[in-house]
Parts: C-alpha cells; structure tokens; sequence
C-alpha cells in the first residue's frame, strides 16, 4: 500500500512539473516551428528571423511581440535609425502590420536603452546593425531575457549580409522565411534589386526590391518584372 502511495504521489508531481513547464514555455512558443523555447537557469536565449524581402520576417516578429505582450511580458523593440520607409518609430511589415518601437543608430545606443526589467527585446532589420550587435545579444540572453532579431540573410548581390550570419550562429532558434517569386511563382529567396545602384544598402521596398527565385535572380540590379 505504502508503495501504490509513493508511485502515485511521484505521478502526480511529475504531471504538477509538466503543467507547470507548459505555463512557462506557452508564450514563447512557436507555431512556426514545433517545438517549445524553454528558459532554463535563468538564462534567455536568442531567435533569428531571416529571409529575403517581403517573406513575412517583420509579420513574425510582430507576431512574437504581441503574444509576449499578451502573456504581460515588459516588451522593448528597436530598429535602424536610417530605416524611415513606413514610420520612424515603429516597426512594420509591407502588409501593414506595425508595432511601436525605438529608433537608433548603433548597437550601443540599443543597450544603452535596454531596462533592466524587460523581458523580451526585439529588433528589427538587424543587417543594418554593426557588429557588436552579436556581443549585445549574448550579452542580453545571459541576463535571462528573450531576444528576438528579424533580417535579411543576404544582400542583393545573393552574399550573406553581415551581422546576420554571425547572428544565426549564436542562435538557439531560427526560422527561415520565404517569398513569392514575382517572374514564376516559386519559392523565393532572393531579394533583387529593381534600380541602378551599387551601394550594398540601399534602403527600399517594392519600389526599389521584389522578391525572386534562384532561377529568376540576377545578382545586379535589374529591369522590375511587369505583368499585363
């Protein structure tokens, strides 16, 4: 009898543990990838949203955010100071999505404005950030907050854009996302550039960029793809 009792107690906080592990992780998780982002030791950790132009990373991002706010976790987002495309002080996707965020010029502004209580820290477009941002964001997870980075992975030559790649390897979770083809309809990865320029940032959507397959990118600038 004594041994039914113990059995069933250690059944009964074993499933006490799960539940409240699941209450922990539900926020953070993601339903883009099945698996469940646990906070272990008090450390956070770090996710990376890439892809190519008008594949969604701004959308997701957003997305991350707004359950975090819902689960009333304290949100700071951040982004480029040059990126003025839709709005200086937020965040947003080409779908129209926006979320409120802080505009800088460097990483060490970033930091500087980063609280001591938040919880979770976003930022967006992080190719255009320097290189210490890849320090800041170990530096954030060791201090146990959540950090989340949305960029593009390449430039519009097709080469990997830095910081991103370094970025994506000090990443425990990473979602790649993809665009629509303009010239085919195929899964698309690249994001090609429509005007003659060579500056490897040049700050545009769909009037300067459209989103292509590797069979349809040409890694210069090229003529805008027209449908009748």
């Amino acid at each position: 009898m004594f041994s039914q009792h113990r059995n069933s107690h250690i059944i009964v906080d074993s499933l006490h543990q799960d539940q409240t592990e699941i209450m922990v992780e539900e926020f953070a998780f993601d339903n883009t990838e099945e698996r469940r982002k646990t906070r272990q030791n008090g450390t956070g950790w770090v996710e990376v949203i890439a892809g190519s132009m008008f594949s969604g990373k701004s959308e997701e991002l957003i997305r991350r955010l707004n359950r975090a706010r819902i689960a009333r976790q304290k949100v700071q987002v951040f982004k480029p100071r040059i990126d003025k495309r839709y709005s200086h002080e937020e965040i947003a996707s080409h779908s129209g999505q926006t979320h409120g965020s802080t505009p800088v010029s460097n990483t060490a502004e970033m930091m500087e404005q980063v609280l001591d209580d938040t919880q979770v820290v976003g930022i967006d477009e992080g190719q255009f950030f320097d290189m210490p941002i890849i320090q800041a964001v170990n530096d954030l997870a060791a201090q146990g907050k959540r950090v989340i980075v949305a960029g593009l992975d390449q430039d519009y030559t097709g080469r990997p854009f830095e910081p991103m790649p370094q970025l994506l390897s000090v990443a425990e979770f990473i979602t790649k996302t993809h665009a629509i083809c303009v010239k085919c309809g195929s899964t698309a990865n690249y994001s090609q550039r429509t005007v003659e320029s060579e500056a490897r940032v040049e700050v545009g959507a769909a009037d300067k960029y459209e989103a292509r397959c590797r069979k349809c990118f040409i890694p210069h600038a090229d003529s805008p793809t027209l449908h009748e």
